[in-house]
């Protein structure tokens, strides 16, 4: 990977992230999913793995306010030594300063200025060697709208690549789904990597915007399908909360109290 460039980055608005912040937030972001979710279960978790060995932008569907939370767990689990940022609203950021050493930058929203600004920031992660991790959807969309629509942000910087190396583009799709217990499940999936070469003349903004689309309803598509089955096994799980459940369920039976109908998350109940 290319060394990140910190004066590349604070030229263009992007403030490098602080390693020891970043790790401290991942515990509690760690606690927060552990406490909220049975498990974080992802389909195809090699596919992000592999993808972080250059400069990387990873867009996903936008279900919740858990997302945030969600990507910088796969960040640090997946692709632990890579750099990471995401836009943000620059009024969210001015309100909550702290997210911009979490790797963070300020996007004007709705604005020609603060679409150049994302353009500029953006090209600048990726030039460095970064990975670009984007809610690409813009707003708070349920899982089940057909068709998959995003913005038109990510297709625009697509089209004006310009860089010496190639990028990857991962799909990721996000859902939040209960299963047999009483928390529900964080399901993941990465769909198939497109890869982005320089000068790809072929393609305008809005045939990258439609080609991002599919790729994205095709791995929400798999993920749902996978999710119906409610079959652990069909995932890989990178966070399970089964320790503080067994730890809840011996001191349930301490104290003489019974268990729930159901309360095998992984069965029917009975």
């Amino acid at each position: 990977m290319v060394p990140m460039s910190r004066q590349m980055l604070q030229q263009a608005g992007v403030r490098p992230a602080s390693p020891a912040l970043v790790r401290a937030f991942a515990v509690i972001a760690r606690r927060r999913l552990r406490g909220g979710f049975r498990a974080l279960r992802m389909l195809h978790a090699e596919r992000l793995a592999q993808a972080g060995t250059g400069p990387l932008i990873v867009y996903l569907n936008h279900p919740s306010w858990w997302d945030p939370l969600l990507c910088l767990t796969l960040a640090r689990t997946l692709l632990p030594d890579c750099m990471h940022h995401a836009p943000m609203s620059a009024a969210s950021l001015l309100r909550y300063p702290m997210f911009g050493k979490l790797g963070m930058f300020p996007v004007d929203q709705g604005s020609a200025r603060g679409a150049a600004q994302f353009l500029r920031s953006s090209q600048s992660v990726l030039a460095a060697g970064g990975v670009l991790w984007i809610t690409a959807q813009g707003r708070f969309s349920d899982v089940r709208l057909r068709p998959t629509t995003l913005k038109a942000g990510l297709g625009t910087l697509l089209h004006r690549f310009h860089d010496t190396t190639s990028i990857t583009v991962l799909p990721l799709a996000v859902e939040y789904t209960f299963w047999n217990g009483v928390k529900p499940e964080a399901l993941v999936a990465a769909g198939t990597p497109i890869p982005v070469h320089r000068m790809e003349t072929t393609h305008t903004a809005r045939t990258w915007t439609q080609l991002l689309e599919e790729h994205l309803q095709t791995t929400q598509d798999e993920l749902a399908v996978a999710a119906m089955d409610r079959d652990p096994a069909i995932f890989q799980t990178l966070l399970d909360s089964e320790g503080a459940s067994l730890w809840q369920r011996l001191r349930a039976r301490m104290r003489g109290e019974l268990e729930m109908p159901g309360a095998d998350h992984t069965t029917e109940p009975h």
